[in-house]
């Protein structure tokens, strides 16, 4: 794996077994440098609870799939370790609240990373005239291709609308970093282009 000191922020995508967003099954975390995605890790996890066949419906992942996978508890120092302190990114608010859900129900500490950003809120700063700012809709307008609702893949695609936001906006990720607070609701240097 890429040393953490060479990554600029890392992507969460999580993908939930049922309506319980501490219900994860599957995550993925890409890791970008330069704009560029440079290493991943994924995992199948055990949500220890029910899946209903909508769930199933989206990502594809049945009972059977997971049913040796690790638990919450079991991959939590795993990622807590990757981001610990890092600045972490998600396509919408539900991936920060899926692992601060399963950390909770698991009886463990939060995930203490250093800024978050939502990278659907950074796209309607960005482009505020497309039709939506969901994933698949981003990927098309920007050719970007990619398998939908498999944890890594909506990582990736999340990470490279997130670069190319910063460039639309020409602001550096540093400087996006550097601005005070977390960029879940609203980024305070960054309002919608007019």
């Amino acid at each position: 794996m890429i040393s953490k000191d060479a990554v600029d922020y890392y992507v969460v995508d999580v993908e939930t077994a049922n309506q319980e967003r501490n219900s994860i099954c599957q995550i993925g975390i890409a890791f970008f440098a330069g704009g560029k995605m440079v290493d991943g890790w994924e995992s199948l996890v055990n949500p220890e609870g029910d899946f209903l066949e909508f769930n199933i419906g989206i990502h594809g992942i049945h009972p059977s799939m997971v049913a040796n996978a690790p638990s919450w508890r079991d991959v939590s120092l795993k990622i807590s370790s990757l981001l610990s302190g890092a600045a972490v990114a998600s396509h919408t608010d539900f991936d920060r609240a899926a692992l601060s859900g399963a950390c909770a129900r698991a009886g463990l500490p939060a995930v203490a990373y250093s800024k978050w950003i939502d990278t659907c809120w950074l796209s309607r700063c960005a482009w505020p005239n497309l039709t939506n700012h969901k994933l698949p809709t981003l990927a098309s307008t920007f050719g970007i291709t990619y398998k939908a609702h498999d944890a890594l893949e909506d990582a990736r695609v999340a990470g490279e609308i997130l670069a190319l936001a910063l460039t639309e906006r020409k602001v550096t990720i540093k400087e996006l970093l550097a601005s005070p607070g977390n960029y879940i609701t609203a980024f305070p240097k960054l309002e919608p282009a007019r």
